[in-house]
């Protein structure tokens, strides 16, 4: 199995930095594309039941299609005036909404943790149907206003959060974070996925248009280092928000999309709720 997970995030990771570093953004639009229609299919699959399932995998085919279209207005040299205006509605009323829905609504209920059953079915997959649309503008205007390495590097956030938790919560993890919705999880790897994603903050500011390097230019060293603390938290709770879903469900993984690593919600589930604030924080108009 852990081979099988390291071959399958080895070849995840060259799709993604490949498509990143392409010479035009498309590559990377298709590939959020693509994974936001998988996202939203294993989404709705965790929220609804019954007969109402059956919208899950048409609604994420028709997402993915519609958002390819999309990115074709977003790269555009003359996008049509009525995306424009769309999308400036968009991003100074629903992307705030979002970000604040992740961070007070999300939040709350991770600390409710009420696992017995699948609860507001219809509003759960509004909101993730509203969530994943606003993860994939918010990447993807990141991607065309400041580049590769500004994604990279926020990404990087995540992973590096994430990879330290797993590894000082395994060595030093005595205090369970959430034991009715993750048991594995525990405060102290919680803590040391925040100091990971503040080093790499820290050792990230050196380089030119990196995220930290943007978030230093717009606030300043300290508030800098204070956003780094509050997105990796985030980051927890957009992984236990899925946790908290797929409990409900009674299912261990979203869907078995990534040999090894279970489906595609299963990877971002992090990155939902940091996306839209990143966004939100680096000033993109």
């Amino acid at each position: 199995m852990l081979k099988l997970r390291v071959i399958t995030a080895a070849l995840l990771l060259s799709i993604l930095l490949a498509t990143i570093l392409a010479p035009t953004a498309w590559p990377l639009l298709i590939f959020l594309s693509v994974m936001a229609g998988c996202a939203l299919w294993e989404w709705l699959r965790l929220t609804l039941a019954g007969r109402a399932t059956s919208v899950a995998l048409p609604a994420g085919v028709a997402l993915g299609v519609l958002l390819i279209g999309a990115g074709s207005q977003l790269v555009a040299a003359l996008p049509h005036p009525y995306f424009v205006r769309g999308l400036i509605s968009f991003n100074q009323i629903v992307m705030p909404v979002v970000a604040a829905l992740w961070i007070v609504g999300a939040t709350a209920a991770v600390i409710r943790a009420n696992t017995q059953s699948r609860r507001r079915p219809f509003l759960l997959s509004i909101f993730g149907l509203i969530a994943v649309i606003a993860l994939w503008f918010s990447l993807a205007q990141l991607f065309v206003h400041y580049g590769a390495w500004f994604l990279v590097s926020m990404l990087a956030l995540i992973w590096f959060a994430d990879s330290a938790a797993y590894f000082v919560g395994k060595t030093l993890g005595r205090h369970k974070l959430a034991p009715r919705i993750s048991p594995g999880k525990t405060w102290e790897g919680a803590l040391g996925g925040v100091l990971g994603a503040v080093v790499w903050m820290l050792v990230s500011v050196q380089w030119d248009n990196s995220f930290s390097a943007i978030l230093m230019q717009r606030w300043g060293a300290v508030l800098m280092l204070l956003i780094s603390v509050f997105l990796a938290s985030l980051s927890i709770v957009g992984d236990l928000f899925e946790s908290l879903l797929k409990r409900r469900a009674g299912v261990k993984d979203s869907s078995q999309l990534l040999p090894g690593h279970g489906g595609v919600y299963d990877r971002i589930d992090a990155l939902f709720p940091v996306a839209p604030v990143a966004w939100l924080l680096a000033g993109v108009q």
